[in-house]
């Protein structure tokens, strides 16, 4: 089902940020959106993950065009990591039953694995207020895990791999390429050389896509 966007604009007030995109995904193809911070990248992704309303054009994610439906479809790994006040566990289920089977395969693909088993308390360990226990790629891997561990059918990756080193963040990238294999993805980066990856690549400038 993949994904269909049409004729999409956005504005911040007077401000247009998108003009006209027009952008097709097949299902279980992984693309990638390269442009400068500002340019609009991080708000297209939240118009493909359901969180802002369109104003005009046509969004369609596996099939769903309302964005309680579209949220459903999708799992996002965001720039800035949100992470409750809970245990590493917690942060990956989100409340959502899952085995251990499958929350310690999202580990092992966001190489949590050995952090994990060396602290005290293990994936019991709590995260504090806002993360602040964490460091930020650590946190940044739980957020990766957790959209991992989701299963589901589109993920969106905003920056996913900022607060990581540049060794770690290209294994968690080529995790995350193999364990997404049969889903849709879409990346956006500022740097060119964290979507090698990708099969399509666009550059966002001036509110248009266009394909490099």
């Amino acid at each position: 089902m993949g994904i269909r966007v049409e004729n999409l604009r956005y504005a911040y007030g007077s401000k247009l940020v998108l003009r006209d995109i027009s952008l097709f995904v097949n299902a279980g193809e992984y693309i990638g959106i390269v442009g400068v911070s500002g340019c609009g990248k991080s708000t297209l992704l939240k118009l493909l993950a359901g969180l802002y309303q369109t104003q005009s054009g046509v969004v369609e994610v596996h099939g769903a065009c309302r964005p309680e439906e579209i949220r459903k479809n999708v799992a996002m790994v965001m720039q800035n990591t949100v992470l409750f006040p809970a245990s590493i566990k917690e942060n990956i289920t989100c409340g959502h039953p899952m085995s251990e089977e499958v929350i310690w395969q999202a580990c092992k693909a966001a190489q949590l694995t050995e952090w994990i088993t060396s602290l005290a308390d293990g994936i019991d360990t709590f995260v504090g207020e806002q993360g602040g226990k964490v460091s930020g790629g650590q946190a940044q891997r739980i957020a990766i895990a957790r959209a991992i561990a989701r299963n589901a059918p589109v993920i969106l990756l905003d920056e996913a791999t900022s607060a990581l080193d540049g060794d770690t963040g290209s294994a968690v990238l080529a995790a995350l390429d193999s364990l997404t294999r049969g889903r849709t993805v879409v990346s956006v980066s500022h740097r060119h050389e964290t979507l090698a990856n990708c099969s399509r690549i666009y550059k966002l400038e001036d509110g248009r896509l266009h394909s490099l």
